[in-house]
């Protein structure tokens, strides 16, 4: 039994039919709340949930290990949970552990952690422009889900071309160019995670390929054993030349000095370490024995088998096909070491590939990759402006006098409305408002309750006649042309051609707002949100250091803002120094600047025409608004964040610092937030404005955090690990399964600073990036426009990843996507409603004269034929092209004919015509 009981009020009209009227449960309804909490909050969180109740010392909760264990005895191997539903236009990269996925690589960048992990550039732009910065990953491990960030000195991806040359893509440049001929990605790339996510979600760590900082450790060592003299003398290589080498991510050794270096005892560097294990034994012999047959004609070219060649493939070997011909670039001398190609006849002396390989090197080749992580994609990046659907520009009501677009500039003078509005009155001249302060004489408004039974005014929140709740409004008659008029007369300006309103208020009060400021939104065509503010919502990436370079802001103007040294002390005068970002500092997309722009004037017409003032922005680019301040708020949370925004991106993400993504209750597994600037919610924002209903208060700034407390952020960015590389300890303890409580201490995070100056500046990452500015920065997800093109390309991606059955993901795309929506819509155009075209009133069945009994206008259906069968003819498609089966195919061909029963289309039947009684009825000129 869960020893904490999980409730909730009721949120649904089902009512559970078993185990009803259960004492101490308040109601027989669902209970939405109570489900999410023991379904997310306690099965999806098991294994951290184990990790605190270990660290703390609580007894009891020993059931939470096993609880995600799934039953295995009848075979069945288990499935990933990312796995459980693939849905169209969302690909996946990567099976659960499925050799050319993407490999396990442990480390932080500047621009990765607190749950965002990083991937080469280069396999953003491979994997059909899906991968994009900011991109949702539903990934194996450790967490459910990442958001996807640019590193590009990780391993990138290999692939085969259709010239069945194998190319490793080692940049973004290099990925456009062979975009078009790439037939099989034989390899994903990376994927950087960094040890603090291992902790955070209580994930033991697994073993990690051999990479570049395991090398640098290796090499260090063998260094410091036999001395720089010995080192020379062995590699022939300068002594300082080695160290550069192995500390230069961006200048790999070439493959002769890779070899020279493994005289000292070092292993072989890690771009020369193939993926040897992935192929057998036998095949390997056969690739060797064809490559020594005709090894000295390799610079013409090599003539190979198709599995010689296919092995090839599977090592990750880069080479060249030539009319037929295989030819080595720089795996040459690496083969011919790795395969002792100088002998004519070798004998296999080791049970595996890996360890003849060492064999016939005499030196050390380690494991390429013992874990590749499979991943899917979830949510796709978003730089996006709040709307509520449908947009408005300001929250006063219209009823059905505006139309469908609810354009109160469409209502005629001298029509009168009646809607719901607050009752005010000025108590210094008695006259009754609707606004906070009273239009004759300037005085703050009262509201004046009113029992809505019996009409009573009273100041009492129960009416003492028949005790019943006040309320605070009444239906009101309006002239919305008069109230528009006084509205453009009070700021003094133009009527756009359209102002947006809602129809009715949804605020506990019917509180509305002052028509002059939507008059000023409509200016600008900015969409008001619930609570009268504008916002831009964004997906969370996040960053710890920046160049000025990448942001587009000149240096003078960060030393103004206080960026007056890089990160090595040197006084700040290039666009290229190293940074270090302050923790309420902020990056944002160059699309949102010139939405911000749009809003500032806003803000500066209402400052100047609604209120009086002088202008306070008084901008017209971006640029101009850096160093200005601006909100960031999560949806799930009532307190803003106040940052500083900085500069400008090219991605279409919000970069800030971990702790101020952590300081909203966020990390950065693909969460979304909206920031807006700090005058805004000042001006305009009302906790009045919010609706009644459940959660209404949530997704408001009704609180500000001005300052940032790194002791009272969210507690999972204490877990992010700032040090400059991990120690041998580290990779030792990966290869035997850590626990978090085993490897923590090796690891320097934030939570063993806090309190400390350090728990602010002196962060540190293992892996560099270049430019936070590379990748894809539009995913193939948004530029593509039918949900038709995304699958094709979605299933061409599927046939070129080496870690993907396209057969699996065919399947579980018609069973967790097309059937349920066919079905689904299906069921819902039985089951459907109907609404009015002109005044959208709602029916649950159409009147029978088959128009509005309200205003006459025709009655539309709400589920149509189209939206049922848009996925038919593609269903049929899957299943014949992957071959699923006669039962798919069966289910496509029912559902179809139910499609053609309900819309009457006849069905054809083999060797039946359908009659008609004039058939058999003789012609008059024949009687």
């Amino acid at each position: 039994m869960l020893p904490v009981e999980a409730t909730g009020v009721s949120t649904d009209p089902y009512e559970a039919s078993n185990y009803r009227d259960v004492p101490g449960i308040e109601t027989n309804r669902l209970r939405g709340g109570a489900l999410i909490v023991v379904v997310d909050g306690v099965v999806g969180r098991a294994r951290k949930l184990c990790g605190i109740c270990d660290s703390i010392g609580i007894d009891g909760w020993d059931w939470l290990e096993k609880l995600n264990q799934k039953n295995t005895d009848d075979g069945e191997k288990p499935t990933a949970a990312f796995m459980e539903e693939i849905i169209v236009g969302r690909p996946v990269f990567s099976f659960p552990n499925a050799p050319g996925g993407f490999r396990l690589r442990y480390g932080r960048a500047r621009t990765t952690g607190l749950a965002a992990c990083g991937v080469h550039p280069a396999s953003m732009v491979t994997l059909n422009g899906f991968m994009t910065t900011g991109l949702q990953l539903r990934i194996e491990l450790p967490g459910k889900s990442a958001a996807i960030c640019p590193v590009d000195t990780i391993e990138p991806p290999v692939v085969r071309l259709k010239d069945d040359s194998v190319v490793r893509v080692d940049n973004v440049e290099t990925a456009e160019e062979v975009y078009d001929d790439v037939d099989r990605v034989l390899f994903n790339g990376d994927v950087l995670i960094n040890a603090g996510d291992f902790l955070q979600f209580n994930h033991k760590l697994l073993p990690a390929g051999y990479d570049e900082d395991q090398w640098r450790l290796d090499v260090e060592y063998a260094m410091e054993a036999v001395g720089d003299q010995a080192a020379e003398e062995l590699t022939e290589l300068p002594a300082d030349v080695i160290i550069e080498l192995a500390a230069d991510p961006w200048n790999p050794p070439t493959p002769s000095e890779a070899i020279a270096i493994t005289r000292i005892d070092a292993p072989l560097h890690p771009r020369y370490t193939y993926d040897w294990s992935k192929t057998t034994l036998e095949r390997l012999l056969r690739l060797r024995n064809a490559l020594a047959e005709s090894w000295s004609q390799r610079g013409q070219g090599l003539r190979l088998g198709q599995e010689e060649k296919e092995t090839l493939e599977t090592l990750l070997a880069p080479h060249r096909v030539e009319a037929g011909a295989v030819k080595f670039g720089e795996a040459e001398a690496i083969l011919e070491r790795c395969l002792a190609l100088d002998k004519k006849y070798v004998e296999a002396e080791a049970d595996a590939p890996l360890q003849q390989v060492n064999l016939w090197a005499g030196f050390t080749v380690k494991e390429k990759a013992y874990v590749y992580v499979g991943a899917r994609m979830g949510r796709p990046e978003k730089a996006k402006e709040r709307k509520m659907s449908p947009y408005v520009h300001t929250i006063f009501p219209v009823g059905n006098a505006g139309g469908p677009q609810r354009d109160i500039t469409r209502a005629k003078r001298g029509d009168r409305i009646r809607v719901e509005l607050v009752r005010l009155y000025c108590p210094e001249c008695g006259y009754p408002a609707r606004t906070a302060l009273c239009e004759n004489c300037g005085a703050v408004t009262v509201m004046q309750k009113q029992c809505p039974r019996c009409k009573r005014l009273t100041d009492s929140e129960t009416c003492p006649a028949c005790n019943t709740d006040m309320v605070g409004y009444d239906w009101a008659e309006i002239d919305l042309r008069e109230e528009l008029e006084n509205a453009r007369r009070h700021i003094d300006g133009m009527i756009p051609d359209r102002i947006k309103c809602v129809k009715r208020l949804m605020n506990e009060s019917r509180m509305p707002e002052h028509l002059g400021k939507g008059i000023l939104r409509a200016r600008y065509d900015l969409s008001v949100f619930k609570d009268g503010t504008l916002r831009y919502d964004l997906t969370d990436i996040p960053l710890t250091h920046f160049k000025p370079g990448e942001v587009g802001v000149p240096v003078e103007k960060l030393r103004k803002m206080g960026y007056t040294i890089d990160v090595e002390g040197e006084p700040l005068t290039r666009r290229d120094q190293m940074l270090e970002l302050m923790v309420q500092d902020v990056v944002l997309p160059e699309e949102c600047g010139d939405y911000l722009v749009k809003a500032t004037k806003f803000l500066d017409d209402e400052l100047r025409d609604f209120y009086k003032l002088e202008p306070y922005y008084n901008v017209d680019h971006r640029d101009q608004l850096v160093g200005h301040i601006i909100l960031g708020l999560a949806p799930h949370t009532s307190a803003a964040i106040v940052g500083r925004l900085i500069g400008w991106s090219k991605v279409r993400n919000c970069y800030a610092h971990p702790y101020w993504h952590a300081a909203k209750r966020r990390n950065c597994d693909g969460d979304e937030d909206a920031v807006m600037m700090v005058l805004d919610p000042l001006l305009n924002f009302s906790k009045k404005y919010l609706p009644e209903q459940s959660g209404g208060l949530m997704d408001a700034p009704l609180f500000v955090i001005p300052n940032l407390n790194p002791s009272e952020v969210d507690k999972e960015s204490h877990n992010l690990d700032v040090v400059g590389r991990y120690p041998p300890e580290f990779y030792k303890m990966s290869m035997e399964g850590a626990s978090p409580s085993q490897f923590a201490a090796l690891v320097d995070t934030l939570g063993g600073r806090l309190g400390t100056a350090a728990q602010y500046m002196g962060f540190k990452y293992t892996k560099e990036c270049s430019d936070i500015n590379l990748g894809s920065h539009v995913g193939a997800y948004n530029r593509l426009r039918t949900m038709l093109e995304k699958l094709e390309s979605q299933l061409d991606l599927t046939e070129k990843l080496r870690a993907v059955d396209g057969q699996i993901v065919a399947l579980k795309i018609l069973n967790s996507h097309f059937m349920k929506d066919i079905v689904g819509n299906l069921r819902a155009f039985t089951r459907q409603g109907f609404r009015c075209s002109k005044c959208n009133k709602k029916f649950r069945r159409p009147p029978l004269k088959g128009s509005c009994d309200r205003c006459g206008g025709p009655i539309l259906m709400t589920v149509h034929k189209g939206g049922i069968e848009k996925y038919i003819k593609s269903a049929e498609s899957i299943v014949e092209t992957y071959n699923l089966g006669e039962y798919y195919g069966d289910r496509i061909r029912l559902v179809r004919e139910e499609i053609d029963s309900i819309f009457g289309e006849a069905v054809p039947e083999e060797a039946q015509t359908q009659f008609n009684l004039t058939d058999f009825m003789r012609p008059k000129e024949k009687r």
